[in-house]
């Protein structure tokens, strides 16, 4: 029989507020028993009797067994969940920047104390991934996963390929619609996704690799001569994050818009949607598709995660106690097209092989392979360039490959 759960909730912003009306609508085990604001002075759709300003009203209060935190403070809702569950409280929470930042810190002291953190929400919105890395392929060898992240980026992409919508509107709409924030940095610069992978690595490898070592490149300088050109070649962008194992030693993280041709899965994934493909050594290649932002496909997850407490559901993080010792590596190579304006960035990237050099007027791009490691180094002065960057396996018929040797 599932145990009642009384839930502290921190946070009543869009994944907040859906979640509670998912609530209202079910018969279940649970209550909402205090929610947690940071702006006692903006207007609620709940009386005031619901709300604080203290969180210690939650947190000390031996009523509420569950806390769910939905906010968007990285350390701040560090100190709530670790608080929660040093306490003997169960926590569920959507912050992947937190949780990414912090999750070697969140796996001991669930196992110290013996309570549980459960994030389905924190990646792909709607989509069970992480339940699936969890348990469906608790024994598989997972060759590589991949996908669309993130709702806000995909759907600037798709209104501008669909749509022909310049980038700016695109973003305002996002924006308007609750799906990317006031500052997009996090959504179309690649942090959100990268710290998405990063959860998702952990659970499907059992590496936890922190933030900083993994390369993030966005879609910000996204320009029109770019979408031409992709659909000159029948391609569309999508900005991918990718986790692959190379060898039996070293797996590899990174965040790239990409070209997909319309025989890949994330050709037709379009605005909020997001969608993951896992290949795998024995099951071969699956794909999960659903919203990965909005406030109802969000708060779904959260849900799901909060009727799994009910039942004392704990990841058991498997693939990390059993880690057969795969090391985060930067050494690859990568095929690329390279969209710039300063004949320098060519050199400073120091491309292993062109393919394709190409330019007329204000319009040069290049094509060919690089080092990860070289992009990384120069970051800076791709942004700095405006230049455009993306995965180009699709123009060059090359894989991903190790530059270990």
């Amino acid at each position: 029989m599932s145990k009642k759960l009384n839930i502290g909730l921190f946070g009543f912003g869009v994944v907040g507020q859906g979640l509670h009306d998912i609530i209202r609508t079910k018969n279940l085990n649970l209550e909402i028993k205090k929610i947690a604001i940071k702006d006692s002075h903006k207007q609620r759709s709940l009386p005031a009797h619901y709300f604080t300003t203290d969180r210690y009203e939650l947190l000390n209060n031996p009523e509420i067994n569950t806390i769910v935190e939905l906010i968007n403070d990285t350390e701040a809702a560090y100190e709530i969940v670790s608080t929660a569950l040093k306490s003997g409280k169960n926590v569920v929470s959507a912050s992947k920047k937190m949780i990414a930042t912090y999750l070697d810190e969140l796996i001991a002291i669930q196992h110290e104390y013996g309570t549980s953190l459960l994030y389905e929400g924190a990646v792909c919105g709607s989509i069970p991934i992480i339940r699936n890395l969890e348990e469906y392929y608790d024994n598989e060898l997972l060759h590589s996963i991949s996908g669309i992240f993130n709702g806000s980026s995909n759907y600037i992409l798709s209104k501008g390929f669909l749509e022909n919508m310049d980038y700016d509107t695109a973003l305002k709409q996002a924006q308007d619609l609750g799906f990317a924030e006031t500052d997009p940095t996090m959504d179309v610069g690649g942090y959100d996704a990268k710290y998405k992978l990063i959860i998702a690595a952990a659970h499907a490898y059992g590496v936890v690799i922190e933030p900083e070592k993994v390369f993030n490149l966005g879609i910000q300088n996204l320009a029109a001569n770019d979408i031409q050109y992709a659909r000159e070649k029948n391609l569309k962008i999508k900005l991918v994050p990718v986790a692959k194992e190379l060898d039996d030693q070293h797996v590899t993280l990174f965040v790239l818009p990409k070209f997909v041709n319309e025989t890949e899965f994330l050709y037709n994934v379009e605005y909020e949607y997001n969608g993951v493909t896992v290949q795998a050594a024995f099951a071969d290649q699956q794909f999960f598709f659903g919203k990965g932002a909005g406030g109802h496909p969000t708060g779904s997850a959260v849900l799901s995660d909060i009727a799994a407490l009910r039942y004392d559901y704990q990841y058991e993080y498997k693939k990390t106690k059993g880690s057969k010792g795969l090391n985060f590596t930067n050494d690859i190579e990568l095929n690329v097209y390279l969209r710039y304006e300063n004949d320098d960035l060519i050199d400073l990237l120091k491309f292993i092989e062109i393919k394709e050099r190409y330019y007329s007027g204000t319009y040069k791009y290049v094509i060919g392979k690089v080092n990860l490691q070289n992009l990384i180094d120069n970051q800076a002065s791709i942004y700095k360039d405006k230049a455009f960057l993306a995965f180009a396996d699709q123009l060059t018929g090359v894989s991903l490959a190790t530059g270990q040797n």
